[in-house]
């Protein structure tokens, strides 16, 4: 593409296009940018078109679509072609620091964004001049600029709070310090001078609280793996101005929305974040400071109202107190009671609180409540930083607390019970209390792990809990519903079975509550109590407990899908699934209509795929109905077929991205499920699976290369006879994926199944190439990976059609290659080969490599006979070789960038483990043992002779204890 008026022009229609509501106009602009994504000149477009746009929509649309570009296509995958060309990259960098720094704000985030992915993959050693760019802009004077370059400084360290230690980091680090450090000291001491000269002027004061935001949260990054020398050096800087700037409070950063916080809220938010990090990891040196910080964040949380913009700040503090709590040598500023009583009354309770923007979330932004209470993604509120806070003083101070707390909960609980619809609140503090006293230790999967010993949980439950989970309407009192569901799930471990078994059916009825939290909690807490583990690892709660709830549970969890706002409820979903697979065939009778409704639901939300966990549990549910149907009755797959096949058509017709290798998957299950022939309606589709534009998705390549298993393992003499013009096709995919290094086992796994399944004759012209392609890629890059696949397909070869047909293929390539193969390749290599099929493959293959390939008895092969055969007596005896060379690290498949549907394997789509050896060879090395019996009788005295004279003492043991096995001997 051009850099021409009418390109742009050209670009700028397909943009609006892509903004467009109706799918018949949006659809195709994006599947026509999509297929120019890859022309040289095309980022260079969007950046022209951002730059010089007269509409603003169109600059805002260019720079978003620009930073998906990058992050799509900037990393260079090995053995994947490089998807922007090198005069594209180098441009880029030249130009996007000073474009990003003069765009409004709007754009300045979404270009920040994208140097930041560059970043991540160019600096420092492929853009170097990075960082003196953006220092050499602090001088500027200008805001917008300073604000612009600290953005992006943030955008790009960030990352330091996650990453790894590696020396690689430290270094790039030691780097960035070297070069920042002291221009963002000097930044943030002229800022905060510049903050008292314009003290009056609020316009000035935005722009400068801003860059001290950014600038506090550059500090977070840069003292985050570890204390830097220049901090530790400039920390009386630092500090002092961190606390002078907690305490201060102007009239004219104030703001009157109760919503949002402003910029003082932001940055003393960040300035407590930046004190809990110093007060957690760097203790001895934060000492002399943090009395002072205490007191300053102690009046903050005293101070500070209740609305809703104050969330983050006070959560914050709340955790900085929380983390300074627990450590052993803070201890004696919390030890006196008044203390303790003083931090109970002043910060936690009143932070347990319902408030009226609890109830508003509750009420109309569900979907956001549940998340952050029931994800955990509630670090931010104060609820949440309040039971921290609990934890933390809990652990010195456990009695003490514990009493405080205990004489709060029984006055709110009477409260309630004074005029329940009016005090229900004081419940909900009071049931948040008790949990947050009681639970120490808590994980996603089995809820509290460690609890107080000083609460009686049970008891709680029947007296408080339970009254309102029986109350006669499901309507009523929605939160403390939802809290009472919560109780069960987060207590299941420490609550009796007999008292959870009592609550399955409260729940089931909880699931018509019209409130989508409480019916959202119901059916989490079912789908919890199915996944606990009793004796013997068996479910704790069993189908047959089940049995009484079966109808009502599934009428109930599918109804729940059509209440407002749970059509696409992933909770729900994830609890049918799990309802499926705990009580297996008891859903048989039920079949016929849950797979109309899943047919339905997936019809209906193919048309837009939005939830991703939802489409996921959706699928796995229909893979649980097919299995279970399909266990007790083989035939139901035609009804299944029948079912499904419109649906899956529609998908693979409209290119559902998000669908298509899960209806690979669930066509695999399908087709697997028929015994021996494959029928027509599949050997329509056979043709479609080879197309090249399948094959481009890195997302499709597992579950289409078990499809097309599948249709070899029940149909290769079909597609031998009805369609051989497709073999090549075939081939043409294992060439494709034997080539790269991420999916190269995916290519065997199809080459092995050619070979197993398909007629000999119908492979036969095509045998020699596949060879020699496998030979041209171990030349070009050798792999731990490809040698162990590649062990695996020739011993697999070798059983199929001989061993004397194995080194005749090698021979033919080229002369003596066959016994080049054995020593260079077989024979050092074979321990690197692991499972338990695959090794009894390679073992069975070269068992008959010694014993039915005649050259290696007589032509200059033999004097690799022992040697391969002490490498077969390895593979049995020594351990797996699991080294690999340092220089090979795979790109996991799952780690290709970009947002490309990537790869999600379905558990129930499970594939059976397939033993191709199995039927012909129960113990490989009785069949060893029993091979060279029958060689040595065919040419008595050779073997015992070639084993006496280079077989080493250890191995011969181990053989004659397979003869002694096998009860046979070497004549």
């Amino acid at each position: 593409m051009e850099l021409s008026d009418a390109n742009l022009q050209t670009l700028t229609e397909y943009l609006k296009k892509t903004l467009d509501p109706d799918p018949a106009i949006r659809r195709p602009a994006e599947k026509f940018l999509e297929s120019v994504e890859g022309s040289q000149n095309y980022p260079l477009l969007l950046l022209t078109l951002l730059e010089k746009s007269q509409e603003n929509v169109i600059k805002v649309c260019a720079s978003v679509t620009f930073k998906n570009y990058i992050k799509r296509n900037w990393r260079i995958v090995e053995d994947e072609p490089n998807k922007i060309c090198e005069s594209d990259r180098i441009a880029i960098k030249a130009n996007i620091v000073p474009l990003m720094l003069s765009s409004p704000e709007q754009i300045q985030k979404q270009l920040s964004d994208a140097i930041s992915i560059i970043g991540r993959e160019d600096f420092p050693q492929k853009w170097p001049d990075l960082l003196t760019e953006m220092v050499n802009r602090f001088q500027s004077g200008d805001f917008h600029v300073i604000n612009g370059v600290l953005r992006t400084a943030h955008s790009l360290f960030k990352r330091y709070r996650h990453e790894f230690k590696s020396n690689e980091l430290w270094t790039e680090i030691k780097l960035v310090l070297d070069a920042f450090a002291l221009p963002l000291t000097n930044l943030f001491k002229a800022t905060i001078e510049l903050c008292s000269t314009h003290a009056n002027d609020a316009s000035a004061l935005k722009v400068l609280f801003s860059s001290l935001i950014l600038i506090a949260k550059l500090f977070y990054s840069l003292n985050f793996q570890d204390l830097p020398e220049f901090f530790e050096d400039n920390m009386e800087t630092w500090m002092t101005n961190f606390h002078s700037l907690l305490t201060l409070d102007n009239k004219l950063l104030q703001t009157d929305d109760e919503e949002e916080a402003g910029l003082l809220e932001l940055l003393k938010s960040q300035i407590c974040d930046n004190a809990a990090l110093y007060a957690q990891k760097y203790d001895e040196e934060f000492q002399p400071y943090l009395p002072r910080f205490v007191t300053a964040i102690w009046n903050l949380l005293v101070t500070t109202g209740q609305e809703v913009k104050y969330d983050l700040l006070v959560s914050n503090a709340i955790q900085f107190l929380a983390s300074v709590c627990e450590r052993p040598h803070y201890k004696h500023l919390f030890e006196d009671q008044n203390t303790l009583t003083s931090i109970c009354e002043k910060v936690i309770v009143p932070n347990m609180e319902f408030r009226a923007a609890d109830e508003e979330a509750f009420e109309d932004n569900s979907e956001e409540y549940i998340r952050r209470d029931l994800e955990g993604s509630d670090i931010d509120t104060r609820r949440r930083a309040a039971c921290d806070l609990v934890r933390g003083l809990c652990k010195f101070f456990e009695g003490p607390v514990t009493g405080i707390f205990s004489g709060y909960v029984n006055s709110m609980l009477q409260e309630y019970a004074k005029n329940p619809s009016v005090n229900w609140k004081h419940k909900d503090a009071a049931i948040y209390l008790v949990t947050s006293l009681a639970s120490k230790a808590q994980t996603q999967k089995h809820g509290i792990t460690q609890a107080n010993e000083l609460v009686n949980l049970t008891e709680f439950f029947v007296n408080h809990i339970q009254p309102d989970l029986k109350s006669a309407s499901v309507n009523e009192f929605p939160v403390l519903k939802a809290d009472g569901i919560k109780y069960i799930m987060i207590f299941r471990n420490q609550v009796p079975k007999e008292q959870l078994l009592v609550s399955i059916p409260l729940l089931i009825n909880h699931l018509q509550a019209e409130s989508i939290v409480v019916h959202t909690y119901a059916a989490h807490a079912l789908e919890r109590l199915f996944t606990m583990r009793g004796t013997n690892n068996a479910t704790l709660i069993t189908a047959a407990e089940m049995a009484p709830f079966v109808e009502v549970l599934l009428t109930n969890l599918f109804k729940a899908l059509t209440l407002p706002g749970s059509s696409e409820n992933e909770y729900i979903m994830k609890a049918i699934m799990r309802s499926f697979s705990l009580l297996q065939e008891s859903i048989i009778p039920y079949i016929p209509s849950v797979i109309t409704q899943l047919t339905q639901k997936l019809l209906a939300v193919s048309k837009n795929p939005s939830k991703p966990h939802f489409n996921h549990y959706m699928f796995e549910s229909i893979c649980l109905s097919i299995r279970i149907t399909c266990k007790a009755n083989p035939e139901a797959v035609g009804s299944f077929e029948e079912a499904l096949f419109l649906v899956f058509t529609e998908i693979l017709q409209n290119d559902v991205q998000e669908f298509i290798p899960y209806v690979f998957q669930v066509m695999s299950l399908l087709l697997e499920m028929h015994k021996n022939e494959i029928p027509s309606s599949y050997m329509a589709l056979f043709p479609h699976l080879l197309q090249p534009v399948l094959w481009e998705r890195t997302g499709n390549i597992p579950p289409l290369v078990r499809l097309l298993q599948a249709y070899l393992e029940r149909g290769a003499s079909t597609i031998a006879s009805a369609a051989a013009d497709k073999i090549p096709g075939l081939l043409g995919v294992f060439q494709k994926l034997i080539a790269s290094k991420a999916n190269d086992h995916q290519g065997f796994y199809l080459l092995n199944s050619i070979i197993e399944h398909m007629p000999p004759e119908s492979v036969d012209q095509y045998r020699k190439q596949i060879f020699i392609l496998l030979f041209q890629r171990l030349q070009n890059s050798k792999t731990t990976k490809f040698i162990k696949s590649f062990l695996v397909f020739i011993n697999l070869y070798c059983v199929r059609y001989g061993a004397l047909a194995l080194q005749e293929i090698f021979d033919s390539i080229q002369p003596k290659m066959f016994g080049m193969v054995l020593e260079k390749i077989i024979i050092p290599e074979i321990q690197k080969v692991s499972g338990q099929v695959e090794k009894k493959i390679c073992a069975v293959g070269i068992t008959k490599i010694l014993t039915e390939c005649p050259p290696m008895m007589d032509t200059e092969y033999t004097k690799l006979w022992t040697p391969l055969l002490q490498a077969l007596i390895g593979l049995f005896e020594l351990p797996e070789d699991d080294t690999i060379p340092d220089e090979e690290h795979f790109i996991d498949i799952e780690d290709t960038p970009g947002y490309q549907t990537a790869f999600s394997q379905l558990a129930f789509a499970g594939k059976k483990e397939h033993d191709p050896v199995g039927q012909m060879v129960n113990n490989p090395r009785i069949h060893l043992a029993q091979s060279l019996h029958k060689l040595s009788t065919a040419c008595p005295g050779r073997v015992l002779s070639m084993l006496s004279t280079s077989l080493n003492a250890e191995a011969l043991q181990y053989l004659q204890g397979y003869l002694q096995a096998a009860s046979v001997s070497l004549l």
